[in-house]
């Protein structure tokens, strides 16, 4: 009766129609918990990890992964029955507008976690199975700091890394509860390690915390730094650690290309070798020096040049020609002209100046300005059009999200 009343239907219909005969089959308790105005804040305050996939019942990436998604959440309750530890949400955003815009959904679906009520501003992007998110929920679950013995211990830690160090007296510190509460949101951004007892007495008077920022020193010229503030103030190291951890220069990879193109910014990107460490220093120093108040702007971004071979081969470079400086605008991509202009003042500034102006793209159209200071490549030249951006391609997909215009919400 059933299989004849789905066939008379269309085939999109039909999937919907199969799926919700199914979620009327589960038990009231299985699946993921439906989110709504009325139990999301307690849902969030009251549980160290939520998991919440934001959804809209006509796309069709959203009923594909909605019986995955519930699966997942059945498989997570048993292996973290415990209350208070895991929940895996849904938000149907098509009722629930108002909490689809206070999370400023703009696709579907989008997969985002909370961690002690806190938003991560990494959301969830890969494999799309029940076996990968029980993985996911593991590895958010553990512990977030590594206990080092003794101080040499500290000495083989990976130098391209940024570091949180803490030093205390005892695990049942209510300071070190606030610094690991602050770590598991922040895992992703820094390495975090701990000492206690005599393996940190060397470090600190007994009674008194220490905490330390260890830069990245094989890719910086940045040097270590304590944090002086209070350490019974969540928000306070949150917010210290987070400008510690997250640089102003970030590398671009595979992993994080959709992520740091959906953020909409321009690139200005300095193509590498990769064991060329002190151009990646030199140009993350004249950033940190000279382009400060433009991070509202421009994302500033090193790449290897040898994975990503193809934007250079579009800018008509080589490995051979590395490094040097582009700009992707996600419309055309703009050859900054010789690297070594970066280390006379004001070069990079203007070279962005001349993006926001429009100077870079006329330029292209009608040859250079006569008082122009910085000379086009060789390669551009009246008539001819910038190459497209080839970083656009990397953002979210629509094979893999239904993407929304900014007034749908």
């Amino acid at each position: 009766m059933i299989g004849a009343r789905i066939r008379k239907l269309g085939p999109c219909v039909a999937l919907v129609a199969v799926l919700q005969l199914l979620h009327s089959a589960a038990p009231a308790d299985a699946g993921a918990v439906p989110m709504t105005s009325d139990n999301i804040d307690m849902t969030l305050a009251s549980n160290e990890l939520v998991f919440l996939n934001f959804y809209a019942e006509w796309c069709r990436f959203s009923n594909i992964l909605a019986p995955i998604f519930s699966e997942a959440a059945d498989k997570i309750k048993a292996e973290f029955p415990e209350a208070g530890k895991v929940v895996l949400g849904k938000v149907d955003c098509d009722k629930e507008t108002a909490i689809a815009s206070r999370f400023h959904i703009n696709k579907y679906p989008t997969l985002k976690i909370v961690r002690n009520g806190q938003l991560s501003k990494r959301e969830y992007r890969g494999q799309r199975s029940a076996d990968a998110f029980l993985e996911f929920v593991k590895k958010q679950l553990e512990d977030p700091i590594q206990e080092f013995k003794s101080l040499k211990d500290l000495e083989n830690l990976d130098s391209k890394k940024r570091l949180i160090l803490g030093y205390f007296d005892r695990r049942d510190q209510p300071e070190y509860d606030i610094f690991r509460k602050v770590a598991t949101n922040l895992k992703e951004d820094c390495q975090f390690h701990v000492g206690f007892g005599e393996a940190a007495q060397a470090m600190h008077p007994p009674g008194t915390p220490i905490i330390v920022f260890r830069p990245d020193v094989a890719l910086s010229h940045e040097n270590d730094e304590t944090y002086t503030g209070s350490l019974q103030n969540f928000d306070e190291l949150k917010i210290w650690i987070q400008e510690k951890c997250v640089p102003l220069v970030r590398e671009i990879t595979f992993e994080n290309a959709e992520e740091l193109t959906e953020e909409g910014l321009p690139f200005l990107i300095m193509f590498h070798r990769p064991d060329d460490l002190n151009s990646i220093k030199d140009y993350k120093s004249i950033i940190e020096r000279q382009l400060l108040d433009e991070k509202q702007n421009v994302n500033f971004l090193t790449a290897d040049g040898k994975r990503f071979a193809h934007p250079l081969h579009h800018l008509g470079k080589s490995e051979d020609d590395l490094p040097l400086i582009a700009i992707d605008s996600f419309k055309h991509m703009y050859l900054f002209p010789h690297f070594s202009d970066m280390y006379s003042p004001g070069k990079l500034k203007q070279f962005l100046q001349d993006l926001y102006s429009g100077k870079l793209h006329r330029e292209f159209h009608y040859g250079p300005d006569p008082t122009n200071e910085i000379q086009p490549d060789a390669h551009s030249g009246k008539g001819t059009s910038p190459p497209e951006s080839k970083f656009k391609e990397l953002g979210p997909s629509k094979h893999r999200y239904t993407l929304l215009e900014k007034d749908e919400l």
